[in-house]
């Protein structure tokens, strides 16, 4: 068994689970967290999740099960998935969790961006409140492949959120996105200025993407959190919503891999997040878990590993319906022209 973390609670945590738990130090910030972490994008209305009582409840026994890092945001919901969270918190010891939350992505379309210095500012203190902290750990910067330049960012959100770092209203500064060469453009552009990294689906069953990124991500010391491993629910026996941005294709190839395991009697959620948290360098991978049944599976995932019979299905669809490796870069804007999404 492995040692206790500083977020380690007495009374309030499942000992036994916690032990269990990997910890990884999460690049420059220091902070020790969980392998696996607990993503509040699945609180967004598309993923068709609206039992709030349930999410709270799958908040509360992930965290006292061990994962110690919270990952949310505005757009999930325009604010739901924070305002979730922030009830979920107020039965947990702060001391016992990290959270992130963003700034820059609040809705739907091309419309929905804004890295403006007063946006970001008053964004921090909305998601404050929503949450009811004082503080979040981590404040990361949604989406920038979406800014107008990069340039925008760098001078206008990253400034403003170092100055919230000055007055303690956020720890460290991050930033996220699907396509992987603009992460490494914004570090170039602002060296030493960033101390974690989110990339989501890059991989996955699908997609082995960040494997050229990732030795660049840990020499800049970054905190690397590989987020989105089920590839937005493709990668799940319930398939992908009829929102996602992938080719017909690729939802194919994951349909075909959720059938295959539903006849087999396995959740393919479940292979998809084992394959992935294989991956050595991410601090910690990001999962959402809407429900208490799915932290169940993916704390099974990461705590005892696959059975014989999931390690063969895993092995069937890997060489039957993901041989073809593929992503869905530039698909969300292209769907906004095609539907006139704004």
């Amino acid at each position: 068994m492995a040692g206790l973390p500083p977020t380690f609670v007495k009374g309030f945590h499942d000992e036994e689970a916690v032990r269990k738990m990997e910890y990884s130090k999460l690049g420059r910030t220091g902070l020790l967290v969980s392998k696996l972490s607990l993503g509040g994008g699945t609180l967004h209305p598309l993923y068709e999740q609206d039992n709030e009582g349930e999410a709270i409840a799958a908040v509360h026994l992930a965290i006292k099960s061990g994962v110690n890092y919270i990952d949310t945001a505005p757009y999930y919901g325009q604010g739901r998935s924070e305002k979730i969270i922030g009830k979920a918190l107020k039965g947990i010891p702060r001391e016992a969790y990290y959270i992130a939350t963003k700034i820059g992505r609040y809705g739907p379309g091309p419309s929905g961006f804004d890295f403006s210095a007063k946006k970001t500012k008053e964004s921090v203190d909305i998601s404050l409140n929503y949450l009811g902290l004082d503080y979040v750990d981590i404040i990361q910067i949604h989406d920038v492949e979406f800014a107008e330049t990069l340039d925008i960012v760098v001078n206008e959100a990253l400034p403003a959120l170092e100055e919230l770092r000055a007055q303690g209203k956020v720890k460290f500064i991050g930033f996220s996105g699907y396509p992987l060469s603009p992460l490494k453009e914004i570090i170039l552009k602002a060296p030493g200025r960033f101390d974690t990294v989110l990339a989501y689906s890059r991989y996955t069953m699908l997609d082995e993407s960040l494997l050229e990124y990732l030795p660049f991500f840990l020499e800049q010391d970054l905190g690397v959190i590989c987020a989105a491993n089920h590839a937005l629910g493709l990668l799940t026996n319930h398939g992908a919503f009829s929102w996602h941005p992938a080719r017909k294709e690729t939802i194919k190839q994951g349909q075909l891999a959720g059938e295959y395991c539903k006849s087999q009697g396995i959740e393919l959620g479940k292979l998809a997040i084992w394959f992935a948290s294989q991956l050595k360098g991410p601090a910690t991978f990001l999962v959402g878990m809407p429900t208490q049944e799915i932290v169940k599976i993916n704390l099974d995932s990461f705590v005892n590993g696959l059975t014989p019979k999931e390690a063969e299905v895993l092995d069937y669809c890997l060489k039957n319906f993901c041989v073809e490796k593929s992503h869905w870069e530039g698909e969300e804007a292209r769907n906004w022209k095609l539907n006139n999404i704004q």
